[in-house]
Formats: C-alpha cells, structure tokens, sequence
C-alpha cells in the first residue's frame, strides 16, 4: 500500500498521482557510453588503461541506474480534492503536505529536453510557505491543471 492511500482522510478523493520521469536514467547511460568507448578502445596500448576504463563505467553505470532507481520507487507525489501530497525516500522519509486553500500558484518549468520528453521542475507556493522544488516530474502541466482546477 501506498503512502497517499495510507494518508487519505475519509471522504478525500485522490484526483492525479504523478512520479519522477524516467529521464532520471540517463546519467547511468552516459557512464554506459564511457564503458562502450573504453571497450571500442581496449585494442590499442596500454590494454589495462581501457579495461580500467570499462570496468569504471559499468560500475558507475549500475550505481547511478540504481540511485535512480531508489529514488524514483520512493518518491509519490499526489493531487487529492484537499491537498497536494509530496513523499521521498524509501527508508528516511521525507514528507510534506500542502492545503489546496493555501496554494496560490504553481510554476512548471521545462527545458527543450523536458518539453520534448514531457518532464520538468513543478513548484508549488502557498500562503506562508512553499513546497522545495518538485524535480523531473513526469506530465508536469497535467499535474499543475490538478493542483489549479478545483
């Protein structure tokens, strides 16, 4: 069972989940491609520099797939008729919950990549506070149409 749904007051509707975008990847892909140009190379002399090389990146590759991995199963991030709910970690938990009366405006921001893979950066800010930063999210005006239309 979830953390939203284990959270939810009776009678509150959950109107739109949402996740971190599969692009959290990528950052074990370039260490792929390092190990694959290591690889390429490994003919030439001196043959250990390029093995090292290999070995390197495939290690750094499965930590970073990994990371990301982690990251992405621990993080939830919800839109109930009520509140916006943020939840990361999977161990250490980090949670923060805001009121639907208490937002005033939701800010997405996209990069070309972003906008060509459908992620980006939601911030939500309320009355006194604000929720940090929601980081690679994925359909991130779906989830902002959520938090505004009520």
């Amino acid at each position: 069972m979830s953390y939203v749904t284990r959270v939810l007051q009776p009678g509150e509707r959950l109107l739109h989940e949402s996740r971190l975008h599969w692009a959290i990847y990528l950052p074990g892909f370039f260490f792929i491609l390092i190990a694959v140009v290591g690889f390429a190379l490994s003919n030439s002399q001196p043959p250990l520099v390029w093995e090292g090389l290999v070995a390197i990146g495939i290690l750094c590759a499965l930590l970073a797939w990994l990371k990301a991995w982690l990251r992405r199963m621990g993080t939830e991030l919800a839109v109930t008729d009520r509140r916006v709910i943020y939840k990361q970690g999977l161990i250490r938990r980090h949670t923060v919950e805001m009121n639907m009366d208490k937002v005033e405006s939701v800010d997405v921001d996209q990069s070309i990549l972003g906008r060509i893979f459908n992620y980006g950066d939601v911030t939500i800010r309320g009355t006194g506070a604000s929720l940090e930063p929601l980081q690679m999210i994925e359909d991130p005006l779906a989830f902002r149409s959520h938090v505004t239309a009520r």
